[in-house]
């Protein structure tokens, strides 16, 4: 997120409150300063180990389901539930209690103990309460049986972490003087940010964050949307999940997917205007080998009006593996 934050001009350092709060802001929710927000996972620990931060990509009406029963059975005072996208939900905190806890994403301690990673700090105590009383709750939910059955991981448990406050960030128009934004993704925290920045948000019918995603009708929504809008931001999040679960395969496929039907279409969309840029990166590398978000520079590609390249060879998994690591600044 921080990396989406800096390549739309907003300092991570100065704007963000943390990842739930974004995502309540897609869904609307209303909050005041002094409520906190965490993000809910949906996660499959197995004997004490972090076996997938997704529930095997539980369905957005399995997921619902699962939260709503929580909801309802653990009625916790000052707490609300809030069913987001698949894995993806929200905890709200109205009340008088105080936290300053680190927490740590699931998606980063694949295969750990996660004894290890359970929240820590003031107010700590409350959060693994609630993420105990879950495991109890979900041991034997009709829907974990059927997805047990089915050789699916089933979520056996929620996961809090991403805490913060409501975010006050400046619309683009306010920072940039541009009004004409839209954004299309599949995730409540780009469409959170898009709220918040004052953009529209255009929804493709079949796009999900997983590989069964509708790439065609992304790029061609996305083509079209460069008729009505000054600044398209068109995210996929299908690699990334696909690196979560070690799976080379679905990722190579799912960029052979955004490069042929996203990027193709829209930069010959984009080469029928009298002037255009596109910009084509990932927000931050996901190694395959670890399951985990790396650090290292990310590869991009610019192309348009009045960008020039200053690299003057070619940028390909041959030359690279011809290169001696001095060569690589990213090495």
């Amino acid at each position: 997120m921080w990396a989406t934050l800096c390549l739309l001009g907003y300092d991570p350092k100065v704007y963000h409150t943390g990842r739930a709060p974004l995502e309540a802001a897609a869904q609307h929710i209303p909050l005041t300063p002094t409520d906190w927000v965490f993000r809910c996972n949906l996660v499959t620990v197995v004997d004490g180990i972090m076996k997938d931060h997704s529930a095997g990509g539980i369905t957005n009406a399995e997921a619902q389901r699962l939260i709503g029963d929580l909801s309802r059975k653990l009625r916790l005072p000052g707490w609300e539930f809030h069913c987001g996208v698949s894995y993806r939900n929200l905890l709200v905190y109205r009340g008088d209690e105080e936290f300053d806890v680190t927490t740590r994403p699931p998606h980063e301690i694949p295969e750990e103990p996660t004894s290890r990673h359970l929240p820590r700090g003031r107010g700590s105590q409350s959060l693994r309460d609630i993420m105990e009383m879950s495991k109890e709750l979900l041991a034997d939910h009709p829907i974990n049986d059927a997805r047990r059955e089915t050789g699916l991981n089933p979520a056996t448990q929620v996961w809090l972490w991403g805490q913060g406050h409501a975010p006050n960030l400046p619309t683009f128009q306010q920072r940039f003087g541009v009004a004409s934004g839209c954004m299309i993704t599949g995730v409540d925290l780009l469409r959170g940010l898009a709220v918040l920045l004052g953009w529209d948000i255009h929804e493709v019918d079949g796009m999900t964050s997983f590989h069964d995603t509708n790439y065609i009708g992304q790029g061609v929504d996305t083509a079209a949307m460069l008729d009505k809008y000054d600044l398209v931001f068109s995210h996929i999040e299908a690699p990334d999940e696909a690196s979560h679960q070690a799976d080379w395969k679905t990722k190579v496929e799912s960029i052979e997917h955004i490069d042929r039907h996203v990027v193709g279409p829209v930069l010959e969309k984009l080469r029928t205007f009298p002037e255009w840029r596109i910009l084509v990166m990932p927000d931050h590398p996901t190694n395959i080998a670890t399951r985990k978000h790396g650090y290292a520079p990310t590869p991009f590609a610019m192309a348009g009006t009045r960008v020039h390249g200053v690299v003057q060879k070619p940028y390909s998994e041959k030359k690279r593996r011809g290169e001696r690591p001095a060569d690589r600044p990213w090495a």
